[in-house]
Formats: C-alpha cells, structure tokens, sequence
C-alpha cells in the first residue's frame, strides 16, 4: 500500500487508516486481531484509535480499543513499523460532560493511552474536540509539551471548526510551539443537508472552508465515517435521515454508473474518490470483519480517470 509523508517529517501515513474504535466492544478480540493482521499484511501502517473508544457501548468503559490494539502490538511486534494515533478529549469527565483538553487531562489521558498501548510514545496525537472552557494556551502548551517529551510525534485536531484550527495554528506559530498539522473530520461523498445537525454527538463534517485550508496549507486530513455505517453497499443498512434530500439521489445515481464502469463497488469508487481528491484525504476505515476489510483494501490500489470523477464531481 502506497505510503504519503506526514506534515513534511518522517512519519508516513498509508493511504488508508484502520479504524480501530470498535475493537474489544462491539468487535471481539478475536477478530480485532485478525483484522489487524490483515490490514498489516495489506501493507497497512497507520491505525486510528482514542482514549475514550467505546465509553457509550453498553458494557464499555473507554480504553478497550487501546488496550485491544496494545495487546497486539506486545505480541506481533513492529511498532516502528506503524503510525498509531490517539485523541484526548471526548472521554467523559467527572461532570457528565467531556472530559475537555485542561493541561492536567492531557498529561493523565496520555500516559494511561501509552499504558495501555504498551509504547513509549504516539506518533499523531488529537485534540479530539474543541474544548472553549480552556484557554487556548494551555492546551496548546500542553500539547506542545508532550511533543518536547518524545511521548507524541505530531499534532492533530479533530471536529474543529475551520476558523477555530486557523486561529490554533497561529498561537502556536506566535509561541513557537509545535501546531497541529493533522486534521480529522467527518467526511464521504455523500453529504448531509445543509445546515443539519448530525445526530452522533461531537461529529462536525468537514466543511469546504476547512478543505480549502488544509489545501492552502498543506495539512493532513483524515476522514471518518467515510462509508456512513456501510450504507454504501449493505441494504439492510438505509442511509441515515439527514442524507435524505435531493442531491443524495443524484451523487447515489453518479455513483453507481462509476461503479458499473470500473467494475468495482461503490465503497471503492468512495475510497477513490477520497484519496484522489484535492485536498487527498486518508480514509479511516472502520469495518468488523475481514472480508469488509478485503473490500475497502482492494480500493488502496484504484485511481478513476479524469472523466469518471468529473462525472462524480458535477453530481449534486
């Protein structure tokens, strides 16, 4: 699987990401490693996890998809061999409400995501939300010192709003600290409708003022959500609500003739069409189970020609 480098450093990033927040909830150890071997095999390097996966699952805690993927990484080895990364700041806080990006949390939640990772440092670490309650300098500090200390490589910032990334970005420019130069939003070709707010609780989709900054400024940005919850290829899986309205139907049609053409399904054409895209954005694959990882990886590979996404592109 073709490799892509990381905010200009040593760091690379394979095409696509693993997706590992199920692992060790609603995906059993068994097949989170089997998944993981696979996607290892493939060529795969970078894997996506956070600290607070999966609190919300009835029975889950947080950390069970770290410790999963640290049991892993302890018993197959090659940890220089991959990029892992992990977020801060969507777990839940003694409140009731997240637990935010304070100093103190940062420092906590890293060393128990390194705990249970078995490593001696993160190779992207994510501000997972906005937190507004906290200066900015904190945080930024914080980050900033986590870097110094060897214990993170590069610096993310997920569901932020584009101004909110931009004015980050600057502070730590102005302090000389280390920025964020990764980005993760939620993002597919299919989009919802304007305006709607998405029903999953700190998911902000990547607007087209963030894209145009990320490529103005030649950030990282992954992905997720990409295959909306396999609607794409599994009837039994209907499109969420807020993707209902007319341009659906038309990129659906679009869709489906690239398809047809290529001979492949439509979750590749998807992945393709994210990965070719400008900015190229890294997909994060979430899948339970080898063959829909087998499927999603056959897409590593695929380029659409000019005429097919200009075809994708206009649909709307």
């Amino acid at each position: 699987m073709r490799q892509r480098s990381l905010d200009g450093g040593g760091t690379t990033v394979s095409r696509l990401c693993l997706g590992a927040m199920p692992f060790g909830t609603t995906v059993d150890e068994k097949t989170s490693l089997a998944i993981l071997d696979r996607f290892v095999e493939a060529g795969g390097t970078t894997i996506d996890t956070a600290n607070c996966y999966s609190f919300w699952v009835p029975g889950g805690s947080g950390g069970e998809s770290e410790t999963v993927l640290g049991r892993w990484l302890q018993d197959r080895g090659g940890r220089d061999r991959l990029t892992i990364a992990s977020k801060v700041g969507s777990g839940p806080g003694p409140d009731g409400q997240a637990e935010g990006l304070a100093p103190a949390v940062i420092r906590e939640q890293l060393e128990g995501t390194l705990r249970r990772l078995g490593t001696d440092h993160v190779d992207i670490y994510y501000a997972h939300r906005e937190d507004r309650t906290t200066p900015d300098e904190d945080t930024l500090a914080a980050f900033h010192r986590a870097v110094t200390d060897g214990k993170a490589r590069s610096l993310g910032a997920s569901n932020h709003a584009a101004w909110r990334l931009a004015e980050t970005r600057s502070l730590a420019e102005r302090h000389g600290w280390t920025p964020y130069t990764v980005v993760q939003q939620r993002y597919s070709y299919l989009q919802p409708r304007p305006k709607t707010t998405l029903p999953e609780g700190g998911h902000v989709h990547a607007s087209d003022e963030l894209l145009d900054y990320v490529r103005g400024h030649g950030l990282t940005m992954f992905a997720y959500t990409t295959l909306l919850f396999g609607a794409y290829g599994r009837p039994e899986r209907p499109l969420p609500e807020h993707y209902l309205h007319p341009g659906t139907e038309r990129r659906l049609q679009a869709l489906a003739k690239v398809a047809d053409e290529l001979g492949v399904t439509p979750i590749q054409v998807v992945l393709a069409w994210l990965t070719g895209g400008e900015p190229a954005v890294v997909p994060i694959i979430g899948v339970s189970s080898v063959a829909q990882l087998d499927e999603c990886l056959a897409a590593a590979d695929l380029e659409l020609p000019g005429e097919l996404r200009q075809v994708l592109d206009e649909a709307a």
